[in-house]
Parts: structure tokens; C-alpha cells; sequence
């Protein structure tokens, strides 16, 4: 594929996770997503030959490599785990506000939707929660119960994204961050 080709790829990935994310899966149809991506209509079929579920399912899997990356960045430069939680927050934080509270995490919005009633969807928001999972339990690697503590600070985020968006407000993230960083002394 040249490199017309892989921009409008990523035009119509963008696309995808802008719709779904601010309307979720089914808020999110492939004459929106050709519209706000501005490719032709047969790029989507030739991008994505298995159609919306697969655009959706690579849109999700690499908004979930985005912030893994932020992650991972945070956890190899030192910080601590409590500091990589914490700039996470403020990120995804900053995110939806930037969004007008439409935007929070990228993954959690079609797992809601589709993780009960679509196996590739479901695949894809699970592999992208293990991959942020196992990057905190790398980083917690020093504390006894590190699986454990990993799965619970991911649900803290999510909850407290959750919560920031249905209040508009960043009371529930800074919350969760304090709370984060007393679970972590």
C-alpha cells in the first residue's frame, strides 16, 4: 500500500474512533464515517474488506495502542506507578474536557455496547485491557498482589471516566487519583 493508500486508512481509523467514541457503535454509520474522513466510499470496502466490525476493531485496537504507548512511555522513563496512574488521568482527563465531555476512553464506549453480542468487537476491547493491564503490572512488579492491583487501578480509570463524563466534571479523576496514589504508599 503506497503512502495515499495508508493516509486514507488512518483518515478512515480517525474517523472511526471519533464517531464511535463521541456516539458510540451504533451512532456511528459508514456514510458518517466516509463524510468525516473524506474518503470514497470505496476506500472503506477496500481498507476494510470485513466492513464496519473490523474498521471499529482496528479503530479500537489502536486508540488502545495510543495510550498503551503513553503508558509505557511514562513506566520506562521512572515514574513511579502512582505517577504513571496519575498522568494518565490528567490526560484522558484533559482529553474529554477537550471534547466537550464526548470523549472518553476510546475502548470503553464499544466494550459497553458490543462485548456482549459481538465476538470480534468483544476481542478487540479485551486484548486492548490486557495489553494496559499488563503494562501496570509491569510497573507494580515490586508489590505482592500486582495482578490484582493492576486489574483494580484499570477499573478505578474506567469508573472514574465513566463518572467524569456522566457529571462533566473532573471531580471523579482527581478523586480516583488520590485514592490511587494512597492505595500505592
Amino acid at each position: 500500500m503506497g503512502q495515499k493508500g495508508a493516509d486514507t486508512r488512518d483518515r478512515l481509523l480517525d474517523a472511526t474512533r471519533d464517531l464511535v467514541e463521541a456516539g458510540g457503535y451504533f451512532g456511528a454509520g459508514l456514510n458518517q464515517v466516509i463524510a468525516a474522513s473524506g474518503a470514497p466510499r470505496g476506500s472503506l470496502y477496500f481498507h476494510f474488506p470485513g466492513g464496519k466490525d473490523q474498521m471499529v476493531g482496528e479503530s479500537v485496537r489502536r486508540a488502545g495502542r495510543s495510550i498503551g504507548d503513553a503508558m509505557g512511555g511514562l513506566a520506562e522513563s521512572g515514574a513511579s506507578a502512582a505517577e504513571v496512574v496519575e498522568t494518565v488521568l490528567r490526560l484522558l482527563g484533559d482529553r474529554l474536557e477537550a471534547s466537550d465531555w464526548l470523549k472518553g476512553c476510546p475502548v470503553a464506549t464499544v466494550a459497553l455496547e458490543t462485548a456482549a453480542t459481538n465476538d470480534t468487537l468483544q476481542q478487540a476491547c479485551s486484548q486492548v485491557y490486557t495489553s494496559w493491564e499488563a503494562i501496570l503490572r509491569a510497573r507494580l512488579a515490586d508489590h505482592p498482589d500486582a495482578d490484582d492491583l493492576a486489574v483494580t487501578i484499570l477499573a478505578l480509570i474506567e469508573g472514574a471516566l465513566l463518572l467524569a463524563r456522566a457529571h462533566r466534571s473532573r471531580d471523579p479523576l482527581d478523586r480516583v487519583a488520590r485514592r490511587i496514589t494512597t492505595l500505592l504508599s
